[in-house]
């Protein structure tokens, strides 16, 4: 059997473990540079580099935390403890030398595609066809990992199953990735969740791996600031959120060396579909993602394997 799988974050590589260690044949594509979807790291030149997207992982349920004890031990992954600022009792992981090193754990062994963008999605007679640019496949069995709004753009509003997606809502968020030079101010605030339009702070260079004199900072702003400003252009957006961060640090824009955003379009499910993925009647076509369970790498990790287990209990 083969199967497409479209989206190469924490789901979708879920997915295709589980597949491939039952020797099913798995192809899964990216329109990213790389894998991982928001277990995301940003290299900047001067050496600067930024978990932009998860800050961390951690588990609240047995399966995942064997996962991130498994990464552990290969190396991928590393403990941290946040420090200030968070009430979060499990272990805390980030990934090494940056959060996409555990997605690329994950995707080890695994055909994947990156830089290939889905153009249509089309029942066959054979199967699936799935096309990118000029080139098409065919295949028994696909499974789209994207976010609920761009499964439904891919699908089409009239599909059956955009009808139960279309509940789903996603809201965006917006990060701003700075350098500073010195320690300055950091004290405990490695990791801190202020009041205010940031949602969260995190000083990268406190985790286990990292290497530099510099205070590499990411903020990411919370969903109503985010919605507000959405599409801005980037360098504005970047002048915008620089001020709201060197407020909470004590420190003036004017001493940021490097001060750049990005814009996390679908990063957080404000409304998730309450189900660990969706399927059409005939289980040749599913569904899954984060956003069926709410905002964590687990819940994707959760959906993606879920998906696998009714697949596989299909039969070929």
């Amino acid at each position: 059997m083969r199967v497409a799988i479209v989206g190469a974050g924490i789901t979708g590589l879920a997915c295709a473990r589980d597949l491939v260690a039952a020797g099913l044949e798995v192809v899964v594509f990216d329109k990213g540079r790389g894998v991982g979807g928001r277990l995301a790291t940003r290299r900047a030149e001067g050496g600067f580099q930024f978990d932009h997207g998860a800050s961390q992982v951690s588990a609240t349920g047995a399966p995942f935390a064997a996962l991130l004890k498994e990464a552990e031990a290969a190396g991928a992954l590393a403990r941290w403890e946040p420090g200030a600022g968070t009430s979060n009792a499990s272990p805390s992981f980030v990934g090494l030398p940056g959060m996409s090193g555990f997605a690329r754990y994950l995707a080890q062994g695994i055909d994947v595609r990156v830089g290939s963008t889905i153009g249509t999605v089309d029942r066959v007679d054979a199967g699936w066809r799935v096309t990118v640019g000029d080139h098409s496949e065919t295949f028994d069995r696909v499974v789209l990992t994207l976010p609920a709004p761009q499964i439904i753009r891919l699908l089409g509003t009239t599909h059956p199953l955009c009808k139960e997606v279309s509940g789903v809502q996603m809201s965006p968020c917006l990060t701003l990735m700075a350098a500073f030079a010195g320690q300055g101010h950091v004290q405990d605030q490695k990791f801190a969740q202020p009041p205010g339009d940031l949602d969260l702070i995190t000083l990268g260079n406190s985790k286990p791996g990292r290497q530099g004199d510099l205070q590499l900072w990411v903020a990411h702003a919370n969903a109503d600031f985010s919605n507000r400003h959405l599409d801005q252009e980037l360098p504005d957006i970047a002048q915008m959120m620089l001020p709201l961060l060197c407020d909470h640090l004590g420190r003036k824009p004017a001493e940021a060396l490097h001060a750049v955003a990005h814009r996390w379009r679908y990063a957080r499910a404000s409304r998730p579909l309450g189900l660990p993925f969706l399927s059409d009647r005939s289980g040749q076509m599913y569904l899954g993602g984060d956003w069926c369970l709410g905002n964590t790498a687990e819940a994707g990790w959760t959906s993606g394997r879920a998906v696998a287990a009714d697949l596989l209990a299909l039969g070929r």
